[in-house]
């Protein structure tokens, strides 16, 4: 696992944003890491175990646009998303993320946004979560209020947090019900306007930019 923190780290250093190129990452793989603007890490479910996962597949209905699903394995490069401010915000890279703070998550190896919209989920009916835009564009569809659990007010890795899509009210959410063909064996994600025990999110395996020296 370390190597492929290592990797992950080298990749970073190589090919993402020049900022990278200047400021340190580190491997998170110990509890209470701080998150940060830039960094690069898996969510994972609370409940189900499984990563939130997108890979260049769409959905057969709905959007169409590329598929979200909850994926099984630790080690899977497709699992990846990188922490992003919204571009409202005069925050950058390294800079620490409060609770009720809208963010961004997009997919590191296609580059799009995490997002929903009012679709309907394929297998639950539910709100559809799907990855769309790119590098240059992206839209309120893509903005998360993401909500800590318990009484810390910046997001660390041993926290327990929600999801809640600003333009639907949706929470990130996902349940046990599995894809049987072109995603078999991954789990639907998907938004719910419930806040239920069952939406909780942890971050995991990944890398972390330190938090920045400025305030």
């Amino acid at each position: 696992m370390a190597l492929s923190f290592f990797g992950l780290a080298v990749f970073l250093f190589l090919t993402l944003d020049s900022d990278y190129t200047s400021t340190p990452v580190y491997a998170a793989t110990s509890e209470g890491v701080e998150i940060t603007y830039g960094s690069v890490l898996k969510l994972m479910h609370e409940k189900t175990r499984f990563r939130l996962h997108s890979h260049d597949v769409p959905y057969g209905s709905g959007s169409g646009q590329q598929s979200v699903t909850g994926f099984p394995n630790v080690d899977d490069a497709n699992s990846y998303w990188i922490v992003r401010a919204s571009p409202e915000t005069s925050a950058k890279q390294g800079d620490s993320i409060k609770s009720g703070t809208i963010i961004r998550m997009q997919h590191m190896k296609t580059r799009r946004w995490l997002h929903s919209h009012l679709h309907a989920s394929p297998i639950s009916g539910n709100l559809e979560v799907s990855c769309f835009g790119d590098d240059g564009n992206s839209d309120t569809g893509d903005y998360w209020r993401i909500e800590i659990e318990g009484s810390g007010k910046t997001w660390r890795q041993d926290q327990r947090i929600r999801l809640r899509h600003v333009d639907t009210g949706g929470y990130l959410h996902s349940h046990n019900k599995k894809y049987s063909r072109i995603a078999g064996g991954q789990q639907e994600v998907c938004g719910v306007r419930e806040k239920r025990a069952d939406n909780v999110w942890l971050a995991v395996e990944g890398v972390y930019l330190p938090v920045s020296g400025s305030k």
